[in-house]
């Protein structure tokens, strides 16, 4: 019987050769060689599929499925094949620093650990700029409150352990398209301690293709189903902390309906933030929308994964 490999990464595909592969070379220049790759074809119709079978390492495993379906149900599928004690996930218009693996797996020491993550890149195809996603202090061990407040864990560099994803009663939530990562990891933390990697070891590439670009309003109803179920969901239901989540979603909210010219709903939303710097960059873009233009537009970003990463600053990454 083939021995397991220590790690499983996870990439899930649908039309994505034209970053594929970046990421498929960053898996195989990975410094640690104990891995496998389980490339998930969601009924990909371009040249995706013939880039991945073009390698021939056999530790690249190609499946096709029966059935297009969401994103993280896709997500499922390859974690249902994976045989790794530990499980990390790539998305095919990312990509890691060759290290990445051998650094990051060290943070499971702690058997009380269920998941890690690390520092990264993120690399604008809309700005032409690159700068480090996080930049501030990030807490370790119980940290569901901390996360609920900040929310840092980006997926590029999410590593869980397999008895903590097997420990939950479903992996990714597959009603979602967006959003389904930030369930996942809020739920690992309500029992799982959690480590951290200051360290940027991968990049994540920020381009108009990506889903939250492509269908705010979804974003932003998948935030509001998640919040309603986490509300009577112990011990998340608990955490004072759950009120920033709401705060943060109806600030989107509102930057969402400026964007779209709907000001008496905004006006509604804005009573119904606490005061704070929120409810005073919704009043600047209440009285002077000219002003903020695009913060409108892209007031959506700062709830799930992308309100997260703190103040961005520029930064010249390692080359690849």
């Amino acid at each position: 019987m083939t021995r397991s490999p220590t790690v499983s990464i996870i990439m899930n595909c649908f039309n994505g050769e034209t970053y594929l592969r970046d990421a498929v070379d960053s898996v195989l220049a990975q410094t640690f060689e104990d891995w496998e790759l389980i490339f998930w074809d969601n009924q990909s119709t371009d040249g995706s599929a013939e880039i991945f079978k073009s390698y021939k390492d056999p530790r690249l495993h190609y499946w096709y499925a029966s059935d297009h379906t969401l994103l993280y149900e896709a997500r499922n599928h390859g974690i249902e094949r994976a045989r790794g004690e530990y499980i990390a996930m790539l998305d095919t218009d990312d990509w890691w620093l060759p290290e990445k693996l051998e650094k990051q797996l060290p943070l499971f020491a702690d058997p009380e650990v269920g998941f890690t993550c690390s520092n990264f890149w993120i690399t604008s195809m809309l700005k032409n700029k690159t700068w480090q996603g996080i930049n501030r202090s990030i807490a370790t061990g119980w940290v569901l409150q901390e996360l609920l407040r900040y929310y840092w864990v980006a997926l590029v560099t999410l590593m869980v352990r397999r008895s903590a994803l097997e420990s939950l009663d479903y992996p990714c939530d597959p009603r979602y398209q967006i959003i389904g990562d930030f369930d996942l990891v809020i739920r690992l933390a309500e029992n799982w301690k959690f480590d951290y990697l200051d360290e940027p070891v991968a990049f994540s590439r920020e381009h108009w293709s990506n889903e939250m670009r492509k269908d705010p309003s979804r974003h932003l109803h998948e935030m509001a189903v998640w919040l309603e179920e986490a509300k009577v969901r112990e011990p998340v239901s608990l955490s004072p902390s759950l009120r920033h989540v709401e705060w943060n979603l109806t600030y989107s909210r509102a930057m969402y309906q400026i964007f779209r010219g709907e000001w008496r709903v905004a006006r509604r939303l804005f009573v119904e933030l606490p005061w704070g710097r929120k409810k005073l960059r919704l009043l600047v873009a209440l009285l002077l929308p000219s002003l903020v233009g695009r913060r409108a537009r892209d007031g959506h970003h700062r709830i799930g994964r992308r309100r997260l990463y703190g103040r961005k600053t520029e930064s010249t990454p390692e080359t690849r």
